[in-house]
């Protein structure tokens, strides 16, 4: 076994089991079912995994057959595309900071980011992140020309 790779070893040694072994022991054990002498393990065992494959096609069949569920109804906020209801909705105020605007920006596009909703809805959702990521940019450049930083 020197010389060897652990792999080889390995394989060696399992050879020499094998052939060492019993041949009465390699032979699978038939045990007849009490139900039906003619039948052994071998064919027992084909005829559960032949009622298990029916199952699986019982549970197929029965998923086909399932009515789909009904389309999304889009929510009446995915309605309000216009710059000034979203203006309404971000309720932006003299007093920003950056600090309220980064959380209104968060909130609003926790609502309607367009990848969190369905692809039905997409489109009013990136109008409505546009508009507000617009008029979010433009507050925070407003305060910023207000408020210089050093």
């Amino acid at each position: 076994m020197f010389g060897m790779s652990v792999f080889q070893s390995v394989l060696e040694r399992l050879k020499s089991e094998e052939e060492t072994e019993d041949p009465a022991a390699a032979e699978p054990m038939r045990v007849a079912a009490p139900y039906a002498p003619a039948l052994d393990n071998a064919l027992a065992a084909e005829s559960v995994g032949a009622a298990a494959f029916g199952t699986v096609e019982r549970a197929y069949l029965d998923a086909a057959f399932v009515e789909p569920p009904p389309p999304p109804v889009m929510p009446d906020y995915l309605n309000r595309t216009s710059l000034s209801e979203v203006a309404e909705e971000l309720a932006l105020a003299d007093g920003e900071t950056q600090m309220t605007l980064a959380t209104k920006r968060r909130a609003f596009a926790a609502l309607n980011h367009p990848d969190r909703l369905p692809a039905a809805f997409r489109a009013n959702a990136t109008m409505r992140m546009k508009l507000a990521n617009m008029l979010i940019d433009e507050a925070a450049q407003q305060m910023r020309a207000i408020n210089p930083t050093p």
